[in-house]
């Protein structure tokens, strides 16, 4: 139901852009395509469901991670170019297509869908009330920011040195590098608290976004993006893996969309943020958005450390029956 909600309000969107409607149902419309499912956080939770406690896990949060940068790479270049060279409205139409197909495509796969838990496992309240949960989406608000600033802040840049379209492809290698981080990643094997990599990893994005301060020209741009880039699948990867260790595995699913939420909240102050920047002080005074936001991503780690070295307690949210069929189904 949500995915045709998204559907319908995205056919009007299109239509209100073609046939030259008022502003508002341009607004509204574009609302209501927020009504988008987090099939993400669904993706996710069927990977912990079918490979919980066992190394393969890391691998399908790795791998899930890389297709996501691939989907970044790929989509807005083959969205722009269409709605460039054939019709306006061609990009949004065809992902619009994809989302259908995507989504009916999953609810299909019976056999990789988790059980439902018992009603008794579900009380205590919203997931979110986990400490560490409660970091987890504090932090990837300012993740988001950095996401949705750097965005709008790379097509201004690209736009004052007077090569918009090329915008495209700069934010292209941003997600490369974070899909070519993602693939090592995958394969290896790590020792020590997930929490230590954590903490590191979000350190790494928030430096990386100094170099953009410095950077005159887009070749230099594309190089920093790449490079800052690398920062952020296998913090993401490790995010997913601590979402399991402080949330009830009744309550996962909602646990990883509150982290997605909060990194869409992120993305929608970071843009309009750096876009009120930008039109004060110009598109390289922008980067100072995520360099901020950076910095706070970093501040809520170190203050929330303690809470994410505390797993919650009775985060089994299964009865016995259901743990041996996910055992038996590993085997």
């Amino acid at each position: 139901p949500a995915t045709l909600l998204a559907l319908a309000a995205a056919a009007g969107l299109l239509l209100a852009a073609h046939f030259g409607g008022p502003d508002w149902v341009l607004f509204g419309c574009a609302a209501g395509i927020g009504a988008v499912p987090s099939l993400g956080a669904m993706i996710r939770a069927r990977w912990a469901a079918l490979y919980r406690g066992t190394p393969q896990l890391h691998t399908a949060y790795s791998f899930e991670s890389v297709v996501d940068e691939v989907c970044f790479i790929f989509g807005p270049i083959l969205s722009i170019g269409l709605s460039t060279t054939w019709f306006p409205e061609a990009g949004p139409l065809l992902a619009a297509g994809f989302l259908a197909a995507g989504v009916f495509w999953l609810t299909a796969q019976r056999a990789t869908e988790p059980e439902p838990h018992p009603r008794g496992h579900h009380g205590g309240g919203s997931a979110l009330r986990a400490p560490g949960l409660q970091v987890l989406v504090a932090t990837f608000v300012a993740t988001g920011a950095i996401f949705g600033a750097v965005d709008v802040v790379t097509v201004a840049f690209a736009d004052e040195q007077g090569h918009k379209a090329a915008s495209s492809v700069v934010l292209a290698l941003y997600a490369a590098g974070s899909c070519v981080a993602g693939a090592v990643f995958g394969l290896m094997r790590f020792g020590g608290k997930p929490e230590r990599r954590w903490l590191l990893g979000i350190c790494a994005m928030a430096v990386s976004m100094i170099p953009l301060l410095l950077v005159g020209n887009l070749p230099l741009l594309a190089v920093a993006l790449f490079v800052a880039g690398l920062s952020i699948a296998p913090t993401m990867i490790t995010t997913m893996s601590l979402i399991e260790k402080h949330v009830p595995r009744a309550k996962l699913t909602e646990g990883m969309t509150w982290v997605s939420t909060g990194l869409a909240v992120g993305v929608a102050l970071g843009s309009s943020v750096a876009g009120w920047v930008i039109d004060a002080a110009g598109a390289r005074a922008g980067y100072g958005v995520p360099a901020v936001a950076g910095a706070v991503a970093v501040a809520v780690g170190f203050l929330g450390y303690r809470r994410l070295s505390r797993p919650v307690t009775g985060r089994g949210g299964t009865v016995e029956q259901y743990s041996e069929r996910e055992e038996r189904h590993v085997a």
